[in-house]
């Protein structure tokens, strides 16, 4: 299992590769630029070399996110064309890292319902990939719930992707915080959860898990991740993710609140203990 974390990529992307390697991760995710900003970023190609043979030199996977204020179903005409050009470069930067996927927020439908939500989501979606051709995946991240947003159900997810015209260019990145306070899972559903993954084709498409508790409670619709074992889901429902044999082998990244980065090295080898059935605390 490719147990990581979140890293910064402000000193550079191959920075960032090695920092992976001193915190013990086997995988890693980094934004694509600032994500609260769409301003271009100016891509360092040769650092990015170096980043990226190092990864294969060490076998670390990449995974990369893109910002946050994009919205896929946005009525207004100027946000949607930033959201298309900025996704598209991100697409290109994360292919440059060389990551398997790049997680990309679902619409909000901003009041126009979620049938319309969800049909102008795909329309964008259609936009971004018509002349992408990469290897990199984008992944859909399953969401909380808050305000507006789309994407709450495995099956909604699936759905999306099926009604664009690019399936096979899109996979999901299902996060652990989202899916508890969307009300997707918790300890007693956690079966059902994998079988509806298997059930829907969702599985075969997850390529990367964000691995976060949460500070609030079960169907909340708030998206406040906590570190493993602090929070409303707890260590037993979420080391149930790192016995899953079904989930072998795909990225899970830590992306719980930290002041230092230095901490993950210590919740990574937390992640380790747990899934050998021996937590430290």
């Amino acid at each position: 299992m490719k147990l990581g974390c979140h890293i910064s990529v402000a000193k550079g992307f191959s920075k960032a590769s090695f920092q992976a390697a001193e915190l013990g991760a086997a995988s890693f995710q980094v934004f694509t630029k600032n994500p609260r900003g769409l301003r271009p970023k100016k891509v360092d190609y040769a650092d990015a070399e170096k980043g990226v043979a190092f990864c294969r030199e060490k076998g670390i996977t990449l995974v990369a996110h893109t910002p946050y204020i994009t919205n896929l179903s946005t009525p207004k005409v100027d946000l949607h064309e930033v959201t298309v050009r900025s996704i598209k470069e991100d697409l290109h930067i994360a292919e440059t890292y060389g990551a398997i996927g790049a997680v990309v927020h679902c619409g909000k439908h901003v009041g126009e319902g979620e049938e319309e939500g969800t049909r102008r989501m795909v329309e964008t979606l259609n936009e971004i990939l018509a002349d992408y051709d990469g290897d990199t995946l984008l992944l859909l991240e399953n969401t909380a719930g808050q305000g507006t947003e789309l994407g709450l159900k495995i099956e909604d997810l699936v759905k999306i992707r099926e009604a664009t015209d690019y399936p096979e260019k899109i996979g999901f990145c299902f996060d652990t915080c989202h899916g508890f306070a969307a009300g997707a899972w918790n300890l007693p559903t956690f079966d059902e959860l994998i079988e509806k993954m298997e059930e829907t084709g969702y599985l075969k498409s997850l390529i990367a898990i964000h691995f976060n508790d949460s500070k609030a409670p079960y169907e909340s619709r708030k998206d406040r991740h906590e570190k493993i074992g602090k929070g409303e889901i707890g260590a037993e429902a979420l080391t149930r993710f790192l016995h899953c044999e079904q989930l072998e082998g795909i990225p899970i990244i830590l992306e719980t609140p930290v002041e230092k980065e230095e901490e993950y090295a210590e919740e990574i080898q937390y992640l380790h203990q747990l899934k050998e059935g021996t937590p430290a605390h």
